[in-house]
């Protein structure tokens, strides 16, 4: 979650969409144009035409069959999507007032809209925002949890995972697999015991602060008073290794960062976040973070916020979340006074969009820096206001194979870079927490 607000949220009405995959359940399969051999001949057909009038890159009949098959074998993981908090925020938890079974005209989330992007794990954030800190932070987690594990209930096409294992179970038996990442390590109320206990309702990652400072980590976008981490951070980065939950260093300081990096024995990952030296905006990863990446086998998932995204964009953002914090200390608990003057300033600092190319150069100098095995894909959808043109929802994920494609990405490369580095990583952490819960402890 970095930018969002009701009013700003961009309705799909006005935007021309990719083609629809047609497709219907049988026995828990998804059928219909999802099979390879039809889905790449839609491609071959339609592929040119409407993937450019979408804003992409025009493609060829060659390389929308050569795509396509690359999503039959890639397992898509979106490390990132602000849904459950959208829903509580605008719809009080009331699948009856927003079905996510049907297309929907706004926001960026749907089941048919993730079976359009050929979405098969999804890492839905557990938002803990730091206004809530007083009115108990780890309640608020456990109900944005208790909606996730909600929602997959309701909804057949989504299932819950837990490890590697079950992904791959998961997507082989046609739904898409659901995963919970709480956002703001302030969620655990300074208590090693709440965060083992979100582990075992199925939290995979914490993403250590949101925008600010806490009790034991310094944000990214407010003043440090740690260096870093303090003394109990470490202890939860140490526990964190040993239950099996990746760390996820979107939104800290680089200061955290290189403390995660020196103490964390599994990978870690960036959730949703980019290239600082692309784009520089205190919320994306410095090159020196990136270099130290192949040591550690951690992951930097691509935020989709033009914000983040488009170098203009980052300058004019740079302090939104600074204005967030002097708006909120000086208006108390008038919302509606605070969302007056937010609003008023995101109309004052419109932000350019993009392109689905410049959300690739994030991707090229990841891989240029750390390598290609430490890169994937964290949307931010349904938590952020503006999204480069051809990644107007999560429908779209297919535009961003194009353009690897298009810059001579292999196939393989693609796969890695669709979730296959973040399986991989998420499987390296497994093992890390099989062997620490074996040691002996210590007397």
């Amino acid at each position: 979650m970095d930018w969002m607000s009701s009013s700003q949220r961009p309705s799909v009405v006005e935007r021309r969409r990719p083609f629809s995959v047609i497709y219907s359940r049988y026995n828990g399969w998804a059928i219909g144009l999802t099979s390879l051999g039809l889905w790449s001949l839609s491609f071959s057909v339609l592929g040119a035409i409407v993937l450019g009038g979408c804003g992409r890159q025009e493609v060829s009949v060659g390389q929308s069959e050569r795509a396509a098959a690359i999503h039959e074998r890639a397992i898509l993981v979106d490390g990132h999507n602000d849904l459950p908090w959208r829903m509580r925020d605008e719809f009080d938890y009331n699948f009856d007032a927003f079905d996510i079974a049907a297309r929907n005209d706004d926001g960026h989330t749907d089941i048919p809209r993730l079976r359009e992007g050929r979405v098969g794990a999804q890492f839905w954030a557990a938002y803990v925002p730091v206004d809530f800190i007083e009115q108990g932070a780890a309640r608020i987690a456990l109900e944005q949890i208790d909606f996730i594990r909600g929602m997959t209930d309701r909804y057949s096409d989504l299932e819950m995972a837990y490890t590697v294992d079950d992904v791959r179970r998961v997507v082989a038996s046609g739904n898409i697999a659901s995963l919970i990442g709480i956002e703001g390590g302030h969620a655990i109320e300074n208590s090693l015991g709440v965060l083992r206990m979100f582990y075992g309702l199925g939290v995979r990652y914490m993403t250590l602060t949101h925008g600010s400072t806490i009790d034991w980590a310094d944000a990214a976008t407010d003043d440090p008073r740690h260096g870093g981490l303090s003394p109990f951070g470490e202890e939860v980065i140490r526990e964190m290794n040993r239950l099996g939950m990746l760390v996820d260093i979107s939104h800290v300081s680089p200061e955290t960062m290189e403390d995660v990096l020196r103490i964390s024995e599994a990978p870690i990952i960036a959730s949703h976040s980019n290239a600082r030296s692309i784009a520089d905006h205190a919320r994306n990863v410095p090159d020196e973070i990136l270099r130290r990446l192949p040591d550690n086998g951690g992951v930097v998932m691509v935020n989709f916020y033009s914000g983040f995204v488009v170098p203009e964009a980052s300058e004019i953002v740079r302090d939104m979340f600074e204005v967030r914090r002097r708006l909120r200390a000086e208006h108390g608990d008038d919302e509606a006074a605070y969302q007056l003057e937010w609003k008023e300033w995101q109309a004052e600092h419109p932000v350019p969009r993009g392109s689905v190319g410049d959300l690739v150069d994030h991707i090229d100098r990841i891989v240029q820096v750390a390598g290609v095995d430490h890169v994937g894909l964290g949307s931010d959808f349904d938590g952020v206001s503006v999204v480069p043109e051809g990644l107007e929802d999560v429908s779209t994920f297919t535009a961003v194979t194009d353009e690897l494609l298009r810059r001579g990405y292999s196939d393989e490369d693609v796969i890695k870079i669709l979730g296959g580095n973040l399986l991989r990583a998420l499987g390296q952490a497994e093992n890390v927490a099989r062997r620490l819960q074996a040691a002996p402890t210590r007397s």
